[in-house]
């Protein structure tokens, strides 16, 4: 389902407060989570961010326990609880592929039909899976990238309603065994892929 999205106050403030919370990260000893991707049948048209680094997985969350508040850093989390922000979850699906033990959460505040929210959703994934759910996004008009082993696939920013300040919009990011996603590319680092 598409989920209208719009720039305002609201989300102006939650990216402020994301872009802190990814320096804050920088700043720390440990390393910065890498970028990652959501997927629907029809995904959500928000745009994706192109991010550098490679997430780090965190060590007390296994794929089993992963919920929609710890897939994102504790810091980002608490300013979304601040601003009244939940997560609706839902089955982690895109390019015609639906992955069954993943989850996409949409974070927004619910109580005020604004559009403004926040795309964040990890999944483990199979080579095959993968590729089928690659080449989907590719014949809807989305872009491949790829940096190392990591494959990006990223809406079209003319289709976007949303781009981060590299031009990126909602973006998913396939890794060996797993693929991430986020609204903006950038946002990818925000997410903290449960152990293997």
């Amino acid at each position: 389902m598409t989920l209208p999205r719009t720039r305002s106050t609201v989300l102006a403030a939650v990216a402020s407060l994301s872009l802190a919370a990814m320096l804050l990260t920088g700043c720390s000893t440990s390393a910065a989570p890498a970028p990652t991707e959501t997927v629907g049948t029809d995904a959500p048209t928000t745009a994706p961010t192109e991010v550098v680094t490679e997430p780090t997985a965190s060590p007390t969350t296994t794929a089993e326990a992963v919920t929609c508040e710890n897939l994102v850093q504790e810091d980002l989390l608490a300013e979304l609880q601040a601003k009244g922000w939940t997560a609706k979850e839902t089955p982690f699906a895109a390019g015609g592929v639906t992955l069954t033990k993943g989850l996409q959460c949409t974070w927004a505040d619910y109580a005020v039909p604004s559009g403004n929210l926040m795309i964040f959703g990890w999944a483990p994934i199979t080579t095959d899976q993968a590729a089928s759910m690659q080449r989907g996004l590719e014949a809807k008009g989305w872009r491949r990238e790829e940096s190392g082993d990591v494959v990006y696939i990223t809406e079209d920013p003319t289709q976007a309603p949303t781009t981060d300040e590299n031009g990126y919009g909602m973006t998913y990011e396939f890794g060996d065994g797993w693929v991430t996603v986020a609204d903006l590319k950038q946002s990818l680092l925000l997410i903290q892929r449960p152990a293997s």
